[in-house]
């Protein structure tokens, strides 16, 4: 009996002793939980101050991207040329592979037929390290443009200068409206030809051509062959109308017209153009 009062009293003072420590560690968690919760809201406002961090990429997002280059690399060959080509005509810099990879995810290192293919390619400058886009002509503005047009009487053709340099259809039309240059299109392929528009330009014409304008008959009165030239939306630099108008206002009569007297030629006649006896194919001289 005496066994068991020890063993109850003993429980109790362990029950005490418990007691006493969770309360003391009840306490001292109240305390760091109120220092934490300070230290928390002033940390909080601190993040409030800061800037927003970046959106982080979604996976999903760089999951589309990674297919992407895996669909352009394994396109065919030519579909990565073309890819290429278009980068270094859209810029007209001159790009490493690596940075072509970066730029359109061509890997050129990674693939020897689309690196010899485009090392091999006439639109393509290789200087062993970098790509560049390589035109027909090599011009890089509208004075070297009017200085190639001049070099070519007979035409060139816009379909090989269309890729000289970015802004050169617009140079083209520029130097058309300044009367520099005449843009024609040719009736076989309809596409556009530049003309120099110079005076001084030596120009070979068919003698198809030649033959056709020759014979072609023109009206006799001035008023018809400026209606003709309306008819056709050119601007006479004539006005016979008024012109005759004022005249009769002003009582001038019109001056007649004096037929010349045609001059033969006989074999005393001086020949001063000798060295051209096609002038004098049709002549009828007498005693020939």
């Amino acid at each position: 009996m005496a066994s068991l009062q020890e063993s109850l009293s003993k429980f109790k003072k362990q029950q005490e002793k418990c007691q006493s420590t969770l309360t003391s560690i009840a306490a001292k968690a109240g305390s760091s939980k109120a220092t934490s919760s300070k230290s928390l809201s002033s940390h909080t406002s601190s993040l409030a101050n800061a800037k927003a961090p970046a959106t982080p990429v979604k996976f999903s997002n760089d999951t589309e991207r990674l297919q992407h280059i895996n669909s352009i690399r394994k396109a065919p060959v030519g579909a990565q040329i073309k890819r290429v080509i278009d980068l270094l005509f859209e810029t007209r810099e001159a790009f490493t592979p690596e940075q072509i990879n970066e730029a359109c995810y061509v890997d050129v290192n990674a693939n020897k037929a689309v690196f010899d293919s485009l090392r091999n390619n006439p639109k393509v400058s290789y200087d062993g390290k970098r790509f560049s886009y390589k035109s027909k002509h090599a011009l890089k503005d509208k004075s070297q443009l009017l200085v190639l047009i001049r070099k070519f009487p007979e035409g060139i053709a816009v379909i090989d200068l269309k890729d000289s340099y970015p802004t050169v259809m617009e140079d083209l039309q520029s130097l058309k409206a300044s009367g520099q240059i005449w843009l024609l299109s040719n009736f076989d392929s309809q596409e556009d030809i530049a003309y120099p528009n110079d005076p001084r330009a030596v120009i070979k014409v068919d003698d198809d051509l030649k033959q056709l304008f020759r014979g072609i008959e023109l009206p006799r009165d001035m008023l018809d062959i400026e209606k003709d030239l309306q008819k056709n939306g050119m601007k006479p630099a004539t006005n016979t109308a008024k012109r005759r108008a004022m005249a009769q206002v002003h009582g001038i009569a019109p001056k007649p017209k004096i037929k010349k007297k045609k001059h033969e030629i006989s074999k005393r006649t001086k020949l001063t153009n000798a060295h051209l006896p096609e002038l004098f194919q049709n002549l009828n001289v007498p005693g020939s």
